[in-house]
């Protein structure tokens, strides 16, 4: 589990199914810390200390477990394709196939058809697929020739810390004396990934400082990347230089969930002209603090943002601009996305997610499981 990404399905969704599910029996696999991350469970939830399922070691050791807990299924919450040999089925959740996609430009043939080999064997032996999104799901379909009838589509929904009310004086003071941020910002917030488009974002904020100088509008505008692994991303060092925006362009790394909120909320626009996601959660976030969003019109971000940001293509860094110039300067547009933003945000539950995760494991369980009681044991990793 990690603070971002799939830590942030697995914590949540553990804390929903705990709210929803008295009854079924859930052994939490892993390292200790992490479950104690999640917070207080009730007495159905039980933590079993196991190494990282990543070695062959950490793996046997997770099978055995398995076994001697007796479980009726085991919930893997991310999509994996070393192969596995579990004593009972086993459901998991796809939150993208960016390996088999963007990342599978690199390393060896032979090791890119055994990635791809056994993660479509994985999917094909799977109980239950939890797609995050129906463009994951299709994604699937497509890719690796999975029945539909198995992919239920389960979408994520934002960390309830992003729901805490809008930054206070006192947060707008920690801004200016931690970070020294004391100017209008436009934000980007995720991960420092080439398919994240990064490098057209801050060409299209060199080119909307140009012209924001031209009308004598907002000088002091900065663009602040939020976000880890800066160091192996030279280009974009360069696409800084290159633009003449040194002064500009403000990398901040990793920051924690409740500094993060803060920027989310005193920033201008937020933008994520990303160009693949298998849900994108970063736009919802911002538009839980009533920023408004622009983003991309691929992959599941029209399904996931409605009609509650602008949305361009993501590989035009001219209109990329222009669009970030009137989200800036439109004041009612700006209005609009604020209250379709707050709507938008409302439509995703981490409870609903879990309802039918709990519906899934019924069916799942209840069908040859050695269990005749009605509870049934579940073992999440």
């Amino acid at each position: 589990m990690n603070e971002f990404g799939v830590g942030t399905y697995t914590r949540n969704i553990i804390r929903a199914l705990a709210q929803l599910d008295r009854q079924n029996k859930y052994f939490l696999l892993g390292p200790p810390q992490k479950v104690t991350e999640i917070g207080k469970l009730p007495d159905n939830f039980k933590s079993v200390p196991i190494l990282p399922t990543d070695t062959l070691r950490g793996e046997m050791q997770y099978r055995t477990v398995v076994k001697r807990l007796n479980c009726d299924l085991t919930h893997i919450p991310h999509l994996y394709w070393f192969p596995r040999r579990l004593p009972c089925p086993y459901v998991l959740t796809a939150h993208d196939l960016l390996d088999h996609l963007y990342r599978a430009r690199g390393g060896s043939e032979v090791k890119r058809f055994l990635h791809f080999h056994f993660t479509r064997r994985v999917l094909k032996n799977a109980a239950r697929i939890f797609a995050v999104s129906k463009f994951t799901k299709s994604e699937i379909e497509k890719l690796f020739g999975i029945d539909p009838g198995k992919i239920e589509v389960v979408y994520n929904a934002i960390d309830k810390r992003f729901l805490t009310g809008h930054a206070t004086d006192a947060d707008r003071l920690f801004l200016a004396e931690r970070y020294q941020v004391t100017y209008p910002f436009v934000l980007y917030a995720g991960r420092i990934s080439p398919h994240k488009n990064l490098v057209r974002i801050i060409e299209a904020f060199s080119a909307l400082k140009a012209d924001l100088v031209k009308q004598e509008l907002y000088p002091d505008l900065k663009l602040i990347i939020i976000g880890d692994e800066l160091s192996k991303h030279p280009d974009l060092r360069r696409t800084v230089v290159r633009g003449g925006v040194q002064n500009d362009v403000r990398f901040m790394g990793f920051v924690p969930i409740e500094v993060l909120r803060i920027f989310y909320d005193l920033a201008k626009v937020f933008v994520f002209p990303s160009l693949y996601e298998g849900f994108g959660l970063p736009p919802l976030e911002a538009m839980a603090h009533g920023t408004p969003v622009l983003t991309s019109n691929t992959s599941s971000i029209p399904e996931v943002v409605g009609n509650a940001a602008v949305m361009v293509n993501p590989e035009n860094v001219f209109e990329m601009m222009r669009a970030l110039e009137r989200v800036l300067l439109d004041q009612t547009l700006r209005e609009k996305m604020r209250q379709r933003g707050y709507e938008q945000v409302k439509k995703f539950s981490w409870n609903n997610s879990a309802e039918s995760i709990i519906a899934a494991y019924e069916q799942v369980a209840g069908v040859g499981s050695s269990t005749t009681a009605k509870q049934r044991r579940v073992a999440n990793s």
